[in-house]
């Protein structure tokens, strides 16, 4: 499994580790991760994904999962996510 957003596309960065006598060592920054469920309102039930706590933070300011997936860009998000945001674009339609 990839460390990796499924809504914002966040992942690991890369950095160093430096000790007090300043030597460098390669090391990496997690994203903070956790495997939670999302309700949609349109479509009436529950989504799992994978999300940053930062992104659950966001999902709450917008006001849900799908007001959320309305205005992010397609290329941040997961291919689960983009098939979710076509389902709900389709349920709005009709």
């Amino acid at each position: 499994m990839s460390r990796r957003c499924e809504l914002t596309g966040k992942g690991p960065m890369v950095g160093n580790n430096v000790s007090h006598a300043n030597n460098k060592t390669k090391r990496r920054f997690l994203p903070n991760l956790t495997e939670t469920s999302l309700m949609s309102e349109t479509l009436g039930r529950t989504f799992r994904l994978k999300v940053s706590a930062s992104a659950l933070r966001t999902v709450d300011h917008r006001g849900g999962l799908d007001a959320f997936l309305m205005k992010a860009k397609d290329a941040d998000l997961s291919a689960n996510a983009l098939k979710i945001k076509k389902e709900i674009t389709k349920a709005q339609a009709a």
